[in-house]
């Protein structure tokens, strides 16, 4: 049982910075959650704090219902992958695969078994006998994967482990651990900046900023019902489109306006998915200047400016018709925006 539970998690560094804010988390046994977020909103503390690698000020951590907190690493039951894969340079990859094993004088046969049943695995076989500066990022990172495999933890921690790999490779291994995980079943807790990894591979995504969790989830339900405009900006790409005005009980009026039936009249921001917005003749639309068209095969993003200087990012279908340049008009997809307060950025329903 590799269930993890955070509870009311706590890190202040020196000077008393907040890392970690009453951080309350939980991972079903088997599952795989990520945490996702912008640089220094406290996702990589609160994995550390979970290996053990921290000590957080206050709050527990438990992982298959025994309280790991105040253990070493070591005795957590855990395996963590590392952004720079954290390879030995001097030993082979079947040396490298094996060295957990061989550090808890795992008999020899056993370690032998469970090199090559992890490297078969993740299809690293033929690379045993390699050393880590022989291999490609996609192939060191297998590796990283296989040592973690090995050792059979309860949980298995990622910290943005694809981040040094090409956009390809990346794609690639996306696909191999969402595969692993369901072949492992095992739980699983993946720590990454990028949401289109969070999006793409997990289960349930939590989304952090300012050492708290703003939202947790299925990912298209933040996708689509994000609870504040930080959320919103976070998840998707191209980013949401934001525009600023007033909502008056029944619409939002600012460059842009649609129907909002919203409670009072109040300072908002009106964010839209490019997919929402619709582009085409100035008739019952704002117009604006088309900057960009960014042909994508499928698809085409273009770029255009409002005449506040506003400007937004529509998701349209085949090979856009427009050039930089032209006027086009643009209105919001029936039911498609979502306000938010201008203040404090929670969603106004």
């Amino acid at each position: 049982m590799g269930a993890l539970s955070v509870t009311r998690l706590v890190k202040r560094f020196a000077g008393g910075v907040v890392g970690v804010d009453d951080v309350t988390l939980t991972v079903a046994d088997g599952a795989f959650t990520a945490l996702v977020g912008p640089s220094g909103c406290g996702k990589t503390t609160i994995l550390r704090c979970v290996a053990g690698l921290e000590e957080p000020t206050s709050g527990a951590v438990h992982i298959g219902g025994r309280e790991v907190t105040w253990l070493p690493p070591r005795d957590r039951d855990v395996a963590m992958v590392f952004q720079n894969y954290a390879l030995y340079p001097h030993l082979s990859v079947r040396e490298n695969i094996g060295f957990p094993l061989k550090v808890r004088r795992t008999a020899s046969d056993e370690v032998t078994r469970r090199v090559r049943q992890a490297a078969d695995l993740l299809e690293i076989g033929a690379l045993l006998d390699r050393k880590p500066a022989q291999l490609s990022g996609g192939q060191r990172q297998r590796v990283a994967l296989a040592r973690a495999i090995v050792r059979e933890p309860a949980l298995f921690l990622f910290d943005e482990p694809l981040s040094n790999l090409d956009a390809q490779v990346r794609a690639q291994t996306r696909a191999e651990l969402v595969a692993l995980h369901r072949r492992l079943g095992a739980t699983m807790l993946y720590v990454t900046h990028d949401q289109v990894e969070a999006m793409t591979m997990a289960q349930s995504v939590a989304v952090m900023g300012g050492g708290r969790v703003l939202q947790e989830g299925a990912p298209m339900s933040l996708y689509r019902e994000p609870a504040s405009l930080a959320v919103a900006r976070f998840i998707g790409s191209p980013s949401i489109n934001t525009v600023a005005g007033r909502t008056t009980g029944t619409r939002f009026d600012g460059a842009l306006s649609c129907e909002a039936h919203v409670p009072a009249e109040s300072a908002a921001v009106l964010a839209v998915r490019p997919e929402a917005l619709v582009l085409g003749p100035a008739i019952d639309a704002a117009v604006a200047t088309v900057t960009l068209v960014e042909p994508l095969g499928p698809e085409s993003l273009v770029r255009v400016r409002l005449a506040s200087g506003e400007e937004l990012v529509a998701r349209v279908a085949g090979e856009a018709p427009w050039r930089a340049g032209d006027a086009v008009g643009v209105r919001v997809a029936a039911g498609q925006g979502l306000c938010f307060r201008a203040g404090d950025g929670s969603r106004l329903v």
